[in-house]
């Protein structure tokens, strides 16, 4: 038995359960042509938010739908390590333990990272499962697998060979939270507000100062020297002249270059070359000397003097008062100014020189440029991001790979000697001795004789080869999977990583496969909150997606998401749209309940069935065809909105009506199975928004074997739809929309049978009379050439139709309601028309409001013509 309500909760395991079992979303190489998706990799310490359910239900409308269409559908899932924030996981769970990471050797703290990854690693897969992602989860991947980190590693390797690796003294990012380096796309930039501290510098030997203005008054136990403009003639006498810095006393040289600008302050500048990298430019030029007064956990060192072991936010408020008593300190002001803030931790930068390892960008990116911005090989959706991933290639600096982290793929580089030179770079320690010892001549060297560089890869240097890599890609290019399912087709992600992540692929791809990774990215949009704001656990404005999957039902959620979900553009999120997508399932569950409810009998066809079900026909090949056009272009929620309203308005408001036997009479077995063959169409089309609702349906309506389950269905198949007969059946809908309308008004019952009279004058199909008839509770319909007296009237287009009334309503008092509101509308005219007469209000007013005049004037025209039919009509 059919339960009378859809149970989510009841169908949601048993399906995915039943599709597990019999491998549907397992992909094996065959002769069918793939279609693949390689998912974006979350967080291996991450759960499910709302832009991850967005995110994956958009791949698996795409994936379900290729399954549907007969492509071989492979979706790898995975998982990213995540460097950063799992470090910093691990060791905030250690702390709680009492456990310090500086105690342990890499060996130790890995051995808990693992143990941590183990034990929280799979939870977001499996939350997934619960959306109803349709993954090939025997594909499932992390990006420190052996496999993975071979890869990684291989693919440095090769780099380096190929001169585009280098290890050099650099300024970087440096997250004094997270202790390591980061790369510039990780650092964002926020506007802050702060203040601007004037500074004042004796110079040698005399009673004159200069000041100088410095948002960071800490940094000036690092100056080194002074620098002023060459062309400057208010400080031409200081050429040659040395200046003392305060509290440390330091002597530092007034240097001259056009590096300053004039006008700008007192065109003075302070010289720290180790803590700002246009600073540290000037260093070099002039020989400066280079002061490192930081920690790596920014507090002070021994060069902070009485500062030392202070942060340096802390050390900011203090020097500034010391300043102040000294005498040093002219003025302090308010500044707005960017700071630059860590994309993982939220630290604030601090610029610092460092070794590290690099990828050269110049001529790797040529290809990717090439790809997407001028052979289209690639597309982005929506394509206004091709401008900032312009931006961005056309801007790249080398990219900073190396991490001072040990939760990741540790640097395949080998040290031999003392030397910063003293190195070899191999995909193994065994490699790596016999490389030592062709540099050293030294045949004695052994593998205890060489220690590996201790940092560890970017997390984007691993996940970069994510679509290669997946189907072992790297290490061996010519298997079966990788030859079989790489280029994959689609990648659905934010824009928030085209820089980190998808660029970067582009990049990996064309290097080592000389191929695209996909053809299409489909760039999301946050999903933020109704007033507009990002979704986040400070704000507390984020539902738990698995508590929204419990109250709506994952089909419900799926589609409530997706209704409002266009390419690149954000999604104001309410629980409204969830309960919008629940009614939606509800309002299908309450049709199939509907048809399977009729008795079927083999009686002969009524007309007004065989129409109704070739004007659906029709109605499904348009929406079929819009339907495809909208998935091309990547339209998903359009496509989902052309499903929708195809279902709820189509066929259950109209196509269900059209063939509804009478009360305790059977249907036709005819227009039964063809009212089945479109319910399993229908169905077809919203699998892939709404799996585990449409998987019930389909099974219910019959006993299907495994083959034969909706997941992998046919398609329907597109044909050239019958316009004619739609545009015909709009006609027909405006007119029993206007018998409808009568009745309601006039409180006629829709018991009662009418007569209906029609002028023709439009010379409209009569082919949907007998759904007229039907809908309308008409009992006789005829043609006539002239107006009815004694009758209620409408229009469609120009055509007249008539209802004679009898004795179901007062006509002398239905003559006066309708004398009343013809002589206010005309007063209504009049007054509208006075305002588009005055040429003063005409001139004056914007555009749309003269266009809104013309509107009223219009509509009041028609009203007052469609009243006064309608009294001549009754008279």
């Amino acid at each position: 038995m059919i339960p009378a309500q859809f149970d989510p909760k009841s169908v949601e395991k048993k399906w995915y359960d039943y599709w597990m079992e019999n491998k549907y979303f397992r992909s094996t190489p065959d002769h069918r042509k793939p279609y693949t998706i390689t998912i974006p990799p979350p967080n291996v310490t991450g759960v499910l938010h709302m832009g991850h359910m967005l995110n994956n239900t958009i791949q698996d409308v795409l994936i379900r739908r290729a399954r549907l269409k007969g492509f071989n559908a492979c979706w790898v899932p995975g998982t990213d390590h995540a460097s950063i924030a799992t470090e910093a996981k691990v060791v905030a769970k250690l702390k709680q333990e009492g456990i310090n990471k500086n105690d342990l050797s890499r060996e130790e703290f890995l051995k808990h990272a693992w143990e941590w990854t183990d034990k929280y690693g799979g939870t977001i897969l499996e939350q997934l499962k619960q959306l109803g992602c349709s993954c090939d989860w025997d594909r499932t991947k992390f990006t420190m697998d052996p496999d993975m980190s071979a890869s990684v590693i291989k693919s440095f390797v090769d780099l380096y060979n190929k001169g585009m690796i280098y290890r050099g003294y650099r300024m970087v990012n440096w997250d004094p939270e997270a202790k390591t380096t980061l790369s510039d796309e990780e650092v964002i930039y926020e506007e802050r507000q702060g203040k601007l501290y004037h500074l004042k510098y004796q110079i040698e030997g005399t009673n004159e100062f200069v000041t100088i203005a410095t948002t960071r008054p800490e940094t000036i136990l690092g100056d080194t020297a002074i620098c002023i403009h060459p062309e400057d003639e208010r400080y031409f006498h200081l050429k040659g002249k040395k200046a003392i810095v305060p509290i440390c006393n330091r002597i530092i040289p007034i240097i001259f270059d056009e590096y300053v600008d004039m006008e700008f302050g007192t065109g003075c500048l302070k010289v720290t070359p180790a803590h700002d990298v246009n600073d540290k430019t000037l260093g070099e030029k002039h020989n400066l000397e280079i002061i490192d007064i930081f920690n790596e956990n920014a507090t002070l060192n021994s060069f902070g003097l009485h500062y030392e072991g202070k942060d340096r936010f802390v050390v900011r408020e203090e020097i500034s008062k010391e300043l102040e008593t000294i005498g040093a300190l002219a003025k302090v002001e308010n500044h707005i100014n960017n700071v630059g803030t860590s994309e993982r931790t939220k630290a604030v930068i601090e610029p610092r020189l460092s070794d590290q390892w690099f990828l050269k960008m110049e001529d790797l990116v040529k290809p990717a440029i090439k790809a997407v911005l001028e052979s289209d090989e690639i597309k982005l959706y929506p394509s206004r991001f091709n401008n900032t991933y312009a931006h961005w290639l056309n801007n790249i600096r080398d990219w900073n790979i190396s991490r001072q982290l040990w939760w990741g793929q540790q640097i395949p580089a080998y040290y031999y000697g003392d030397g910063k030179e003293d190195f070899v770079v191999a995909e193994n320690i065994e490699d790596a001795l016999i490389l030592a010892k062709e540099r050293t001549s030294n045949p004695n060297l052994q593998t205890s004789d060489l220690k590996q560089d201790a940092d560890a890869l970017d997390t984007w240097f691993s996940s970069w080869l994510w679509p290669i890599a997946v189907f072992g890609g790297m290490m061996d290019p010519e298997n079966e999977d990788f030859k079989y399912y790489y280029p994959t087709n689609d990648l659905v992600t934010g824009p928030d990583i085209l820089f980190f992540w998808v660029a970067r692929m582009i990049i990996a791809g064309y290097e080592y496969t000389g191929e695209k990774p996909f053809s299409n990215v489909y760039l999301t949009g946050l999903v933020r909150d109704k007033q507009g704001r990002k979704m986040s656990k400070s704000l507390g404005n984020s539902p738990d997606p698995l508590d929204l999957i419990e109250k709506f039902g994952a089909d419900g959620v799926r589609c409530g998401l997706l209704l409002s979900a266009s390419a690149g553009n954000d999604i104001l999120f309410d629980e409204e749209l969830c309960n919008q997508g629940k009614a939606f399932a509800n309002k299908i569950w309450n049709a199939f309940r509907l048809i399977k409810g009729w008795e079927v009998a083999d009686i002969a066809q009524p007309e007004s069935s065989k129409v109704a079900i070739e004007w659906y026909e029709a109605k499904l090949q348009k929406a079929l065809a819009e339907i495809e056009d909208n998935f091309e272009k990547y339209r998903i929620s359009d496509a989902l909105m052309a499903i929708y309203k195809l279902v709820w308005t189509d066929f259950c408001s109209w196509f269900l009506e059209m063939i509804k036997p009478g009360y305790q009479q059977p249907i036709d077995r005819t227009t039964f199975n063809k009212a089945i063959e479109m319910l399993e169409a229908n169905l077809k089309l919203l699998h892939p928004f709404m799996p585990f609702l449409t998987e019930e349906i389909w099974q219910y309506i019959a006993d299907r074997t495994p083959e034969q389950a909706l997941i992998v269905a046919e398609w329907p198949k597109i044909a050239t739809a019958n316009e004619k007969l739609i545009a015909d059946f709009d006609f027909a809908a405006e007119v029993i929309s206007g018998i409808r309308t009568i009745r309601k008004d006039k409180n006629i019952s829709f018991k009662d049978t009418i007569e209906l009279k029609i002028v023709n004058n439009e010379n409209a199909s009569t082919y949907f009379d007998s759904v007229i008839t039907k809908l309308g509770n008409v009992s006789s319909l005829e043609y006539v050439s002239e107006k009815v007296s004694g009758a209620l009237s409408y229009r469609v287009k120009s055509n007249e139709y008539f209802i004679p009334v009898g004795g179901n309503i007062d006509i002398d008092a239905e003559i006066t309601k309708l004398t009343e509101e013809l002589n206010y509308t005309k007063g209504f005219l009049k007054s509208v028309q006075g305002k588009l007469s005055n040429e003063k209000f005409v001139s004056g007013a914007p555009e749309q409001v003269i266009a809104n005049e013309r509107k009223k004037e219009a509509d009041a025209l028609a009203k007052i013509a469609t009243l006064e039919q309608s009294l001549v009509s009754l008279q």
